[in-house]
């Protein structure tokens, strides 16, 4: 017996005194990572959330087995965003489609949740009508016609069936009671609320596929709304992905349970938690580049300093000579050892070595 088969369903019940506790560490969490990104300054700001926003579709994808090229999503991310991040990438179209998805559920919160605006996400999802190489339903809900949705793992001689949806002919009244609940203000906490709403879309499955991605998507949604605020800082995907295992676990152990969904909200929560103190494994660089030129804040520099020292800041590769100054700002030798010579004055160079293995890294005390 699954869960959408109680008679109640579905009215989820839980023990409040406990997710309370949770909630509460949540919250207080949110309040410090807001506090340490206001500290860092608009710009950085901004690279923080491209960052995130770009992880969290790479992991939400990854939880699906599927690789998307990074410097494809983070351009098109931040073309979206109309941030210059330099050059001019081609992305896939698929690329463009996820990310197409997870902007407009982050970015338009506000908007309410319709069988139209899914039915898109879907569409994004599947550009050619082909997930791998089998056709599906794309701009409509499943129709059962090749069997049962279910959610299977092994050989076909030991096939372990670990869901089955309900049928499609119950989904668009299913999906009508979904969506309403979604729209509609009630005194529940939002992070709350995207937690159930997890667990309630992937347990309709309405889609032949891409139903876990729409369904992160939605979280991501409904936290944006809780937050008030377009600004991620955090990745509820990217925690999922290292916590895949337990995740289908729970989400299994919970749809074949009864309406009383505290241990489902529990897990949410905790990996919520996580995931929010985590933070600093996408968004380290960028800490470190903030707290560098908060420190120098009050010494001048010109243009190709500043571009060199953030990418070494960043993701500079082998040793800097002056030579690669040169290249990379194409600039004259001397401008480049003009440049270098002032920085070590100012104490921000170190020089290492001499003659032809000369190379300067940061002072970063």
């Amino acid at each position: 017996m699954y869960i959408y088969q109680e008679s109640e369903w579905p009215n989820f019940d839980w023990n409040r005194e406990k997710i309370l506790e949770i909630l509460s560490r949540v919250k207080f969490a949110q309040g410090l990572l807001l506090g340490k990104m206001e500290a860092i300054g608009f710009n950085h700001k901004e690279e923080a959330i491209l960052n995130v926003l770009t992880q969290d579709v790479l992991k939400s994808s990854e939880i699906e087995g599927e690789i998307l090229d990074k410097e494809q999503v983070r351009s098109s991310i931040a073309r979206r965003l109309g941030l210059d991040v330099g050059g001019n990438i081609h992305v896939d179209r698929n690329v463009e489609g996820v990310v197409e998805m997870m902007l407009d559920a982050t970015q338009h919160y506000t908007d309410s949740l319709t069988k139209e605006r899914l039915i898109g996400w879907q569409a994004s999802l599947f550009p050619t009508g082909y997930s791998g190489m089998y056709e599906i339903n794309v701009g409509r809900f499943r129709d059962d016609k090749n069997g049962p949705m279910q959610v299977v793992s092994g050989p076909q001689e030991k096939r372990r069936v670990h869901f089955q949806a309900p049928n499609a002919s119950s989904l668009e009244s299913e999906m009508a009671h979904f969506l309403g609940w979604i729209n509609i203000t009630t005194e529940l906490d939002g992070i709350l609320k995207a937690g159930i709403a997890h667990l309630w879309f992937v347990t309709l499955h309405p889609f032949d596929d891409g139903n876990g991605r729409i369904a992160r998507a939605i979280t991501d949604m409904l936290l944006a709304r809780a937050e008030n605020s377009t600004q991620r800082f955090y990745s509820m995907s990217t925690q999922i992905r290292k916590e895949r295992k337990n995740y289908y676990n729970i989400l299994e152990k919970t749809q074949k349970g009864f309406l009383e969904i505290t241990d489902w909200l529990v897990w949410y929560l905790e990996c919520l938690l996580r995931a929010i103190e985590n933070t600093e494994d996408i968004l380290a660089s960028i800490f470190i580049k903030a707290s560098f030129w908060q420190q120098y804040s009050n010494i001048t520099l010109n243009d190709r300093q500043k571009k060199v020292i953030n990418r070494l800041l960043e993701s500079f590769e082998g040793k800097l000579t002056s030579s690669k100054w040169a290249k990379l700002c194409k600039c004259s030798q001397d401008s480049a050892n003009r440049d270098i010579a002032d920085l070590i004055e100012k104490k921000i160079f170190i020089k290492l070595g001499a003659g032809r293995g000369t190379n300067y890294i940061l002072n970063m005390e």
